[in-house]
């Protein structure tokens, strides 16, 4: 069976590293390349393609947000990130939105060809040190989930369309309100939740079912 990947990446000098390492792979062949999420899903919607390796810092769209799309419209096709990152918080949203794998970049050629088989064969594959972060989160428990019903009508809205991908000048723009009341809307409503940042409000407003896919 000869793998079909599409590599994604915001950054050309290690696109083409990768297009010409997977190529030296004698059963996977690079049927795209992509250099943001948009990109992926152009890709994806005229070409067959077995495992999209994706890197999760991308203008436009990044890659937690597009393997949350590719998941949903193309559920045949596996998600392997491919990332600098290994934070707790970047490996919770990638597997959350659907990842199958997860590697960091200074994963080597045999390892992200034996990561390659295994997803496409069904099954997760993590570095090592992701593996040890995974196991550590689950020791330590999560905070209770707080119920929309506890945030104001506008603290949904502005946490919906943070789900969306909208910026804090986005926002005011679309709810016609200033700067400094949606920034103080996003304090409110990082406090009731628990969010320490954006990825957590986003991760919160999917799960809320404030954003849909």
């Amino acid at each position: 069976m000869t793998i079909r990947v599409v590599v994604a990446d915001d950054q050309q000098l290690v696109r083409e590293g990768l297009v010409a390492l997977l190529e030296l792979m004698d059963d996977v062949t690079v049927v795209g390349q992509a250099r943001d999420g948009r990109d992926v899903l152009d890709v994806l919607g005229r070409t067959d393609c077995d495992v999209v390796l994706m890197d999760l810092r991308m203008p436009v769209l990044d890659g937690v947000a597009t393997t949350r799309i590719v998941h949903s419209r193309h559920p045949k096709v596996a998600v392997l990130v491919l990332t600098t990152y290994s934070d707790d918080d970047s490996v919770r949203d990638a597997l959350a939105a659907g990842a199958r794998g997860y590697l960091t970049k200074d994963t080597g050629r045999a390892e992200i060809h034996a990561a390659l088989r295994a997803v496409v064969a069904g099954q997760a594959t993590f570095t090592t040190e992701v593996s040890d972060r995974l196991v550590q989160a689950l020791t330590r428990g999560s905070r209770p989930f707080t119920d929309p019903a506890a945030l104001t009508a506008r603290e949904r809205e502005v946490l919906t369309l943070i789900g969306a991908g909208l910026s804090n000048t986005d926002i005011a723009r679309r709810l016609h309100i200033a700067h400094t009341t949606v920034k103080t809307h996003i304090n409110n409503a990082f406090a009731k939740i628990g969010a320490r940042h954006r990825a957590d409000a986003v991760r919160y407003a999917y799960r809320a079912g404030l954003v849909e896919d």
